[in-house]
């Protein structure tokens, strides 16, 4: 998996790039088939915006989420939760319950 962080208007410091880094390794921890995440870190007026791209093998189109707060930290915070909680979703989606609700229901 590939992480890709770029910040506009705003350095990306080494302290940001390590703690991007670390909130969004567990998005592989949930769905493997993860190919790269590309996060945007942009400050304009007083907002902090974080911003996330997953291509993930399997969806035609890419995952994105972004998350607004005055704190850049709270940013990929609450934009890793975001990013998770879509992986998580797609992966539920993909996974096909309805298979197995028909077998459940020719067994009985």
């Amino acid at each position: 998996m590939q992480i890709n962080i770029t910040g506009h208007h705003i350095e990306v410091t080494p302290a940001l790039r390590a703690y991007a880094t670390e909130k969004l390794q567990r998005i592989a921890r949930h769905f493997d088939h993860v190919i790269s995440i590309d996060v945007i870190l942009k400050v304009e007026k007083n907002q902090k915006l974080a911003e996330g791209k997953i291509n993930a093998a399997g969806t035609p189109n890419a995952l994105f989420a972004q998350e607004a707060s005055e704190d850049m930290y709270a940013s990929i915070d609450g934009l890793s939760d975001k990013l998770d909680k879509l992986v998580r979703r797609h992966k539920d989606r993909i996974r096909g319950h309805h298979a197995s609700a028909a077998k459940r229901a020719s067994n009985a």
